[in-house]
């Protein structure tokens, strides 16, 4: 079944609840390994969902915000690094298709593509600037050579590269002294992928390096300027909590379920009996409904704002990354609590979703950033 084929959100939710049993059933080889989950790529394709996000201009469904993190926690619960890679991709179509921001050809081209399977994913940080979100310019260089750019440098953290069909490149323009977006398909010439992934958290995000050796494309294809340091409010980031969300929902379910079949023959009954253990369960219960109702909430906001009011919404955008992430974390902890040192066997997924969660504190934006940004703001308004 494909999700175009469905007729309501509870369809499209239990059909993503079936592919996230799916993909759960793989997670934990795909993490011993180090593995790409090639299947469960192809199996969104195969489904449709790699397209829902895609403007209706262009025979997309063109799904809400609300609905995008909803579906991305789902498939989470399942396996976090599949979540998490091919929720760059459907962020990035959403945000296009709601910014206009890029040539509209060039705009329709990559959408068509997409209808048929396509994947992108934008390429900004590297090794001497670290966090793109903290305004350190890039090394990459584009040099304009007639009616084409030649650009060389390298990005680290590629997330999805094994399967990118599009890298979205920063590079800085050595003679205007500028900085662009370029739209780099992987069939040109001198893209290399080198495998240098070895992160012990979200192993199957195939985050690996992108090596540009004179790589010539269209005038055209520097598709977007961008001020450093100066990010605009981009809703689409919500996929990143929401991953973890899935996770940390997959952690306390485990943890319970556990709990209601464990009985040591020191006690009568399971160790959901224990008003210790239940205190854990009520506390990891609380974690979540909090950073559910709080993603959600903000989602279904930027989905009823006018443009203008979407630029003003980076506070909250941050706020929710920053508390469902350390919720996320929280209630990992917890569900390790509960299960004890059976949770840090290799054969436990509570071990992979401790180590998956952490990833979520180097996802942007960071979270001193955003303390400092909820700092200023309350602080100019004050001043108003």
């Amino acid at each position: 079944m494909k999700f175009q084929d469905t007729q309501s959100m509870e369809e499209r939710l239990e059909l993503m609840s079936e592919l996230s049993k799916v993909f759960l059933s793989r997670a934990a080889k795909i993490d011993e390994e180090g593995a790409f989950p090639f299947q469960n790529i192809s199996e969104l394709k195969t489904t449709g969902y790699t397209s829902l996000t895609l403007p209706k201009r262009y025979g997309g469904e063109e799904i809400s915000l609300f609905d995008l993190v909803r579906f991305q926690e789902y498939m989470a619960r399942g396996d976090g690094a599949t979540a998490l890679s091919i929720g760059w991709h459907m962020g990035i179509i959403q945000d296009l298709g709601e910014k206009n921001s890029w040539n509209e050809y060039i705009f329709q081209m990559l959408c068509e593509d997409v209808k048929n399977g396509a994947l992108i994913n934008n390429c900004a940080s590297e090794p001497q600037t670290g966090s793109p979100t903290r305004g350190g310019k890039p090394t990459t260089t584009a040099v304009k050579q007639d009616s084409y750019w030649l650009i060389n440098g390298r990005k680290t953290f590629t997330t999805l590269s094994p399967v990118l069909d599009y890298f979205n490149v920063t590079a800085s323009i050595p003679e205007s002294d500028e900085v662009a977006y370029f739209l780099i398909p992987r069939s040109s010439h001198g893209v290399e992928i080198e495998e240098t992934w070895d992160s012990i958290a979200m192993k199957g995000t195939g985050s690996h390096d992108l090596v540009l050796n004179n790589v010539r494309v269209k005038e055209e294809y520097l598709v977007e300027y961008m001020e450093l340091g100066k990010k605009g409010a981009s809703g689409w980031l919500l996929h990143i909590p929401a991953c973890y969300l899935g996770i940390a929902q997959a952690a306390a379910s485990y943890a319970i379920e556990f709990a209601k079949s464990y009985s040591p023959n020191s006690i009568q009954g399971t160790i959901s009996d224990l008003p210790n253990v239940q205190q854990k369960i009520g506390e990891m219960e609380l974690e979540l409904m909090r950073a559910r109702h709080f993603l959600y909430s903000v989602a279904k906001q930027w989905d009823h704002s006018a443009k203008d009011e979407r630029a003003q919404m980076n506070p909250e955008l941050g706020a929710v990354k920053l508390s469902v992430t350390n919720s996320a974390i929280t209630i990992v902890d917890l569900a390790m609590r509960i299960v004890g040192a059976r949770s840090l066997s290799e054969k436990n997924p509570l071990q992979r979703y401790y180590r998956d969660v952490r990833a979520g504190l180097h996802n942007p934006p960071m979270d001193d950033m955003t303390i400092l940004q909820l700092a200023r703001n309350v602080i100019n308004r004050c001043d108003d």
